[in-house]
């Protein structure tokens, strides 16, 4: 693994779009766990040989957040490993692996399950196991809520506690428990709205989310992307094409925005249901060529785009109903095997 300062260092004449550092999300490396968040462990193993052999560095997640926040350029072939929830396969079955190859990861925990010794868990004590060989342990919250959901009889001003508490409490118990503890934070579930993100960048965090693409010098610190693998994402192909992706090239200033389908605009990407047909509008950088965008819709394939002036219009086709949608968009980078990346996430109430 390089020094981290030397990703600091790369030169500045190339254009950012074309240095990609990618964040990867696991939750279980069994084959005896629920397979929608299950990892395999002879998949892991290709995915760990896969990053061995093309040459990736692996590094420390807070350094990939540092160089965002300094404005530093992204190392190109970079990745940081995380784990949500800390279950005890991490331990048993992913450390090794990750050991023997001298391989720093992260492990965001949700602190309730540790205190309470359930048995699909680390204990506190492996936790530390982990920490002391340079694991990261991080912020999951305390119980794993639904971020968005309001409880029963809650006013804004006692939901914004409520989220605050979820943070600060799993904080205060990680530092207390492990020595230490980051200032990153990982979305339950991935789901947050932009009142979620005032909360978390107001205490300070990093956050990230479960869309997927990879950093790029116009993410928001506090709602960075991850691919997440688990039940059928991850095969060989999947993988590499993920893990070299690059970042969409977006023109600098303001780049992307959000429409109604009627073309009002959006100021959240989480918004009332349960029938929407949101609009993402992207500016490319001039001379991009737009026939090389394709981009997909959750349950839908491929959608329609429409160029406006600067802009990229991506729509569905027909409504989303509630819960989680996303709309992926690709773009050939010409690098063979490398493709441009953006992922836009949508919750529909």
């Amino acid at each position: 693994m390089r020094a981290p300062a030397l990703f600091l260092s790369l030169t500045l004449l190339a254009p950012s779009w074309l240095n990609a550092a990618v964040v990867l999300q696991y939750h279980h490396v069994s084959d005896e766990t629920p397979a929608s968040t299950s990892t395999s462990p002879e998949r892991f193993a290709m995915h760990l040989e896969y990053l061995s052999e093309a040459g990736f560095d692996i590094v420390p997640l807070h350094d990939l957040v540092d160089a965002l926040r300094a404005g530093q350029p992204l190392p190109d072939k970079a990745a940081a490993i995380t784990f949500d929830d800390g279950y005890i396969s991490i331990y048993d079955t992913a450390w090794p692996m990750l050991k023997a190859k001298g391989w720093t990861f992260t492990v965001f925990v949700n602190t309730e399950p540790h205190d309470q010794d359930r048995p699909l868990f680390m204990s506190w004590q492996q936790l530390r196991d982990l920490h002391a060989a340079g694991a990261t342990i991080a912020n999951h919250g305390v119980t794993h809520p639904y971020l968005l959901q309001r409880q029963p009889g809650h006013d804004q001003a006692q939901w914004e506690a409520w989220v605050d508490a979820e943070v600060t409490g799993a904080q205060d118990r990680i530092a207390e428990r492990i020595g230490e503890a980051p200032m990153l934070f990982a979305y339950p579930f991935g789901e947050f709205d932009n009142a979620v993100l005032e909360i978390v960048g107001a205490l300070g965090y990093a956050g990230f989310g479960q869309q997927s693409g990879p950093l790029a010098p116009f993410s928001d610190v506090r709602a960075l992307p991850r691919f997440p693998f688990g039940g059928s994402y991850g095969d060989a192909e999947d993988f590499a094409t993920k893990v070299n992706s690059l970042p969409m090239p977006l023109a600098d200033g303001e780049s992307i925005r959000w429409e109604r389908e009627d073309g009002q605009a959006l100021d959240d990407f989480a918004m009332d249901g349960p029938s929407v047909r949101p609009a993402l509008l992207l500016r490319l950088e001039d001379g991009f060529d737009r026939g090389r965008l394709n981009c997909f819709a959750s349950g839908q394939g491929r959608i329609p785009l429409t160029v406006e002036g600067d802009w990229v219009r991506v729509q569905a086709g027909r409504p989303f109903g509630t819960g989680r949608a996303r709309y992926n968009c690709t773009a050939s980078s010409g690098q063979r095997g490398r493709f441009h990346w953006f992922s836009q996430p949508w919750i529909i109430r």
